[in-house]
């Protein structure tokens, strides 16, 4: 589960990069730090203005392939910051 999560990521990252948004390479623990911690992921605001935030490490952490890796509190912040920027499910 934990390979495909950052296979997914990946794949996230290259998207993005082609919408001129760059964003750190992450292993599973990197995601949690992130996600656990008070500020958006890499790129997030710019990915909220191109309307792409379906590639944020925020959204690829509530898709439910992945909900297992990651605690309550971090998935929490994850659609906390989703829903406050507007992104639609």
């Amino acid at each position: 589960m934990e390979q495909e999560f950052i296979a997914a990521w990946e794949r996230n990252r290259a998207e993005a990069e082609k919408l001129g948004v760059r964003m750190r390479p992450l292993d599973l623990r990197g995601a949690k730090r992130v996600l656990s911690g008070h500020r958006d992921s890499d790129g997030f605001a710019l990915l909220a203005q191109k309307e792409r935030l379906d590639l944020s490490l925020e959204a690829l952490s509530v898709n439910r392939r992945f909900t297992e890796l990651f605690s309550d509190e971090e998935a929490n912040n994850a659609l906390t910051r989703l829903l406050e920027a507007g992104y639609r499910f």
